[in-house]
């Protein structure tokens, strides 16, 4: 059985979950910060440990990005991410004004493309949207 827990994220669970799933490294410094700075937070446990988690980040009036989602390897395929990203979109749409859109965007690892089109986001480049871009900006030792 999955429990979720929302804005609960606590920095060593986050740290962790992105080691086991190889995601970038981060320092406790960032991220206490990106954690501090979340919009929403959502950890799903099975059998009382951790096995995956979801962030938002945004303005929660215009646009709201899933900036994390991550499962463990050696629980996927069981509905776990498919769970955290529905609970994520449906604080999204919560978080919304009545008779607005809201832009729910993401980037996605290479290779998961189908698994977030089976939940509604499309691929961009299209006709009207060009591609999605972005830049890694190497911050210096001096701060």
């Amino acid at each position: 059985m999955i429990h979720l827990m929302e804005d609960r994220l606590d920095m060593d669970t986050y740290l962790n979950l992105r080691k086991a799933a190889g995601f970038r490294r981060l320092t406790r410094d960032q991220a206490r910060k990106a954690l501090n700075n979340s919009l929403y937070t959502l950890v799903a446990y099975k059998d009382g440990s951790p096995v995956g988690m979801g962030r938002i980040v945004g303005d929660g009036a215009v646009v709201c990005y899933v900036q994390d989602l991550i499962v463990l390897p050696e629980v996927r395929g069981q509905g776990i991410g498919s769970l955290i990203l529905e609970t994520l979109k449906e604080f999204v749409t919560n978080e919304g004004y009545e008779g607005t859109t809201m832009m729910f965007d993401l980037m996605c690892a290479l290779g998961r493309e189908a698994f977030y089109q089976k939940h509604g986001f499309i691929s961009r480049p299209t006709k009207d949207l060009g591609p999605g871009m972005i830049q890694y900006i190497e911050i210096g030792r001096t701060r």
